[in-house]
């Protein structure tokens, strides 16, 4: 069994360094060769005699890809966003494809809690201005507790930080059309609501098309000037045109940041140096507890496919063809 890994050296690094080493007893790997994530046509020539290919999650699954390795039995992303992945090219070229669990959820949560501290008490700005050599004014800040947080989206990361929030003595407002939020202490409002009456507005939804851009110029608009916007879930749940105007405008107080529309779902460059702007570089995952489970997921799906077994959170096993043909094959 030969697999080929798409991560650069630094994200083996970082985020899967507990996975090689079990890999390679489980077979031969295939390291990318790049000091950036390959393209498709990049990973059609490097991963050409290879069964399987662990992507990272800025490594897409387009059609191309699965349409020109033959040997190609298995897809395998460590992390739960699938929505980079051809899976219907997948689907019809025979070839699995599995995720990994949602092991996010505390690790992005308090991301999102960390942020929402920066720009209430002027954490990153200040700091910058002594580590340049001068003297940071005093400014007045916002205290968490007695609050409004408005969460979007009650889902794994939502849900998680609803739970800190209540316990810091913040007031939790919750959307969710899908999801009722139970937890006593929070009220489930229309989005109006929750935009007009939030000191901080935190947009965790899933994306899809009923969610893009919906942080856009008319979401903004009903924001108090002294809210903040919190971001960590995906940049395109954010109008990045709407959200510069507001800060120009002084319509929001300030925007946090760990996700944006820039490579690997990172903020965007322009936006993230803008005045009134706290950003990180997606690290909401990046987490001994959140990435370790992860990276092992992938341990686990390969042992599954050695052994002649369907790997657990296989998102296609019924048109896994390749698949069966390869184990058919090796029994006769």
């Amino acid at each position: 069994m030969k697999v080929f890994l798409t991560h650069t050296a630094e994200e083996l690094a970082l985020y899967f360094r507990w996975a090689v080493a079990p890999l390679e007893r489980l077979g031969e790997i295939v390291r990318n060769p790049l000091d950036r994530p390959p393209t498709t046509t990049d990973l059609i020539a490097a991963a050409r005699d290879c069964n399987i290919v662990v992507a990272h999650r800025s490594t897409p699954g387009e059609a191309a890809l699965f349409e020109a390795l033959p040997n190609l039995l298995a897809l395998l992303r460590p992390s739960v966003d699938i929505g980079t992945i051809d899976l219907p090219a997948a689907s019809r070229n025979g070839v699995l494809v599995a995720n990994a669990m949602a092991t996010f959820g505390p690790s992005t949560a308090e991301m999102a809690l960390a942020l929402m501290l920066d720009l209430a008490r002027n954490v990153t700005a200040s700091a910058l201005i002594y580590r340049q050599g001068g003297e940071p004014p005093l400014a007045m800040g916002v205290q968490l507790r007695g609050s409004t947080a408005g969460i979007i989206g009650y889902g794994t990361i939502g849900s998680c930080l609803a739970d800190i929030l209540l316990a810091m003595g913040m007031r939790v407002l919750v959307r969710d059309p899908y999801r009722d939020a139970d937890t006593p202490g929070i009220a489930q409002v229309d989005l109006d609501t929750l935009l007009r009456e939030s000191d901080f507005v935190l947009p965790l939804a899933v994306p899809t098309p009923e969610t893009a851009n919906m942080i856009d110029r008319r979401a903004l608009a009903l924001m108090k000037p002294t809210a903040f916007l919190v971001n960590c879930s995906r940049g395109a749940l954010v109008d990045e045109a709407a959200v510069a105007a507001a800060l120009d405008a002084g319509r929001i107080a300030g925007l946090g940041m760990d996700v944006g529309r820039g490579p690997d779902q990172r903020p965007s460059p322009a936006l993230a140096r803008r005045p009134g702007v706290v950003a990180t570089p997606h690290l909401g995952g990046t987490t001994v507890q959140a990435a370790e489970p992860q990276a092992l997921s992938a341990v686990e799906q390969v042992a599954a496919i050695v052994a002649g077994e369907m790997p657990p959170r296989a998102i296609n096993p019924g048109d896994a063809a390749r698949l069966r043909a390869f184990w058919d094959g090796r029994a006769g």
